[in-house]
């Protein structure tokens, strides 16, 4: 099958420390090719693959900017126009669009966000995309769509490695924002009298917030600020923490670095919102509460935690979440969606009210 796979021109894939759809992205590609796939990545000109890459940018244009998406994206598809491609699989938005100029190439996107108003209006007049929700969460909070399956991601288990112990740290990955959690993070394991590694940098909108919850917060004498930390890092850093806790406030749509520690045999203590419920094997991989109390009891020492089967939590994510069961569910859904094309059905579009 010939693909074109276009990804952001926000990073690169698979990214440097930040950005969970890169990373996918990459990981899918990889998956496809050593399958016999053809897969040509639309990405940043520092992106690597096994596929053939093309880049409009050399480098990642951060922040996110709508123009810089659709001249990334109307670049790409200008390419698939002069090409010959079986099917288009998107991760940004503009392609939606754009990709009406080539009604004869069925188009698959992956939603990589939570619900939003806008986007979901937006989406409705495209009646003829395959749309891929990336958990039943996710799906279930979005606008009706016609064709919407659940795909959840999934990771190679070789770049995270297991030990049968841990040490004494619980930690803390991601962006430095308040729908992600981080001072709560570091006050639950205050509470619970143990050390916290946070790992995660701070994006623009996000700089009152750390100014004002966390710079006292990381400076705290049981924290330990680690920064914005790449693969290599964080696989150690999960290898050997006691637990991942995730005191997230909004509805994640899916929460890449809960299966990163999973496959790590890291347990996950995470708060029951979104996609996390759905993710988190309760008392196998983890452990979902409802507060902040329950959080801090859980990660206590001599809690919960105590006697955790590292290597049952590890065999358990790659059953549900490794890259070759994601390559599996893409590359059925690419066949459905590329025999559909070809019986005529499928591509069609609607009038906005």
């Amino acid at each position: 099958m010939r693909i074109a796979m276009i990804s952001t021109p926000y990073l690169a894939v698979p990214p440097r420390d930040y950005g969970g759809t890169e990373l996918v992205v990459y990981e899918l590609c990889e998956g496809l090719v050593e399958r016999g796939h053809s897969v040509t990545l639309f990405a940043t000109g520092d992106s690597r693959t096994s596929g053939d890459l093309r880049s409009f940018y050399r480098q990642p244009r951060w922040p996110p900017h709508l123009m810089v998406e659709l001249n990334h994206v109307s670049w790409a598809l200008e390419q698939v126009a002069s090409g010959d491609f079986d099917l288009i699989h998107a991760h940004s938005g503009a392609a939606l669009a754009v990709a009406r100029l080539l009604p004869a190439v069925p188009l698959v996107y992956t939603i990589h966000h939570d619900r939003d108003d806008v986007l979901s209006d937006y989406y409705q007049v495209f009646p003829e995309v395959q749309f891929i929700a990336i958990s039943v969460d996710q799906k279930r909070r979005e606008a009706p769509l016609p064709s919407c399956e659940v795909i959840y991601h999934g990771l190679d288990p070789a770049h995270y490695p297991v030990s049968e112990a841990s040490g004494d740290y619980v930690c803390f990955v991601g962006r430095l924002a308040k729908e992600k959690g981080p001072h709560t993070a570091i006050d639950v394991a205050a509470r619970a009298g143990v050390p916290i590694h946070v790992a995660g940098g701070v994006h623009a909108p996000d700089r009152e917030f750390a100014h004002t919850e966390l710079q006292w917060r990381l400076g705290q004498p049981h924290v330990r600020y680690l920064g914005s930390i790449g693969m290599t890092a964080k696989a150690a850093l999960l290898r050997d923490a006691r637990a991942l806790i995730a005191p997230v406030e909004w509805n994640e749509p899916f929460g890449l670095i809960v299966i990163e520690a999973s496959l790590s045999g890291c347990p996950v203590v995470a708060f029951r919102r979104g996609s996390l419920p759905e993710i988190i094997e309760h008392g196998v991989t983890g452990f979902v509460v409802d507060t902040a109390d329950e959080m801090s009891e859980a990660i206590r020492p001599g809690g919960v935690l105590a006697g955790f089967d590292r290597r049952r939590c590890r065999a358990h994510a790659v059953r549900r979440f490794s890259s070759a069961r994601m390559v599996d569910e893409h590359e059925r859904l690419y066949r459905r969606v590329t025999a559909q094309a070809k019986s005529g059905g499928a591509r069609r579009s609607i009038n906005a009210a």
